[in-house]
């Protein structure tokens, strides 16, 4: 009984979570679920890099059960000083640099971050861990946040990603994940730090920031500016609506078993050029005053040269979460969508001020940042 209760971790009592990246899209996601939905506490650890945006917060800040600590993960003192003050019981790890393009044009803060960070962060957690009283120790858990880029690109109309699919990453930004995939395994392999790790599809949503396909064509198309599309529009992509996504993070860091690794999809296969003429549709239904000289929003498109090594088609098998954990996807991408784009045209002060930068100069309910 023993040994089973070491495996599985089912959280009936409070906890402290730590979450790395907790100002990013998903992070800020999963941390608005949990002081929702949950009786836990939250320690928000994020360096504030771009997309780092603590107005993403603005609903949670207040509470008493969430805290917020600037640190760059690679920092090893800071972060052996937030585990020192917070004590936390949980670590959930999404602090990473995660733009296929900026890690073709800058793969340096790919490696520093998502791989010398989250070694970083492995040591600081492991050398907390290892002090902790036994029953504390028992029931710590180390849950990395990774991505269903590692595997690379699926081959066959009916091919599905699985948790024992070879890795084998396309881009700066798909190697650094991967490798920091390799190494949260070989902690737990070697050190026996009690270790999940899950791979998700593409995220969207409220609150993602403008570089993305989807919140970069909806703003594009208000402003009536061109809707680049790489090649010919027809790479596939698995899509995950991000509050689906933040309750599969919580119900894993709660329920699963040490040492799994969980795929999470959508369950949603889209081609991007679909996906771009179904927010042109919407916009037709949701602003149909459109900019000056635009007749419709589809005439915007604009085909572009492909990126170098550029997957043609991801899509997840997510049998294991849904039968180990009870998790499903609550939204289609038709819903989830239109949701999205609602949240868009409803919340335009906080696009705006990411697009001008200004969300940057100060941090909600503390004045100016230094």
């Amino acid at each position: 009984m023993a040994a089973v209760v070491a495996l599985i971790h089912d959280i009936s009592s409070k906890m402290k979570i730590l979450i790395t990246g907790g100002a990013g899209f998903i992070g800020s996601a999963l941390i608005r679920h949990i002081i929702r939905h949950t009786e836990h506490r939250v320690v928000n650890v994020d360096k504030l890099t771009y997309a780092g945006n603590l107005e993403s917060l603005a609903e949670v800040e207040a509470d008493p059960r969430y805290a917020f600590e600037q640190v760059d993960i690679c920092s090893r003192s800071a972060l052996e000083r937030v585990f020192a003050v917070h004590q936390p019981d949980a670590v959930m790890h999404l602090a990473a640099e995660s733009h296929v393009d900026r890690s073709i044009d800058g793969p340096a803060a790919f490696v520093e971050t998502n791989i010398v960070g989250t070694y970083t962060l492995l040591e600081a957690a492991r050398a907390y861990w290892q002090q902790m009283p036994s029953e504390r120790r028992t029931a710590f858990r180390f849950h990395h946040i990774s991505t269903d880029e590692v595997y690379g690109d699926l081959h066959g109309s009916g091919a599905l990603f699985t948790e024992t699919t070879p890795y084998a990453p396309s881009s700066p930004y798909s190697a650094s994940k991967a490798s920091s995939d390799h190494l949260v395994r070989a902690w737990h392999r070697t050190y026996g730090l009690p270790a999940i790790i899950t791979n998700c599809s593409n995220n969207y949503g409220p609150y993602h920031f403008p570089e993305k396909l989807i919140p970069l064509m909806i703003l594009n198309a208000l402003a009536g500016k061109p809707l680049p599309v790489y090649g010919d529009g027809r790479q596939i992509r698995d899509w995950l609506f991000v509050e689906d996504h933040a309750r599969a993070l919580y119900a894993v860091i709660t329920r699963a078993r040490v040492g799994e690794t969980y795929n999470i999809g959508g369950h949603n296969e889209q081609a991007n050029i679909d996906v771009v003429r179904s927010i042109c549709r919407l916009l037709e239904e949701m602003v149909p005053d459109k900019p000056a000289g635009v007749a419709n929003y589809e005439d915007l498109i604009s085909f572009v040269a492909d990126r170098p090594g550029h997957d043609v088609r991801y899509a997840i098998d997510a049998a294991k979460i849904q039968n180990d954990l009870g998790w499903r996807p609550q939204e289609t991408f038709e819903s989830g969508l239109r949701k999205t784009v609602r949240w868009y045209l409803d919340n335009r002060e906080w696009w705006r001020r990411v697009l001008d930068g200004s969300y940057r100069l100060e941090r909600l309910g503390q004045g100016a940042l230094s």
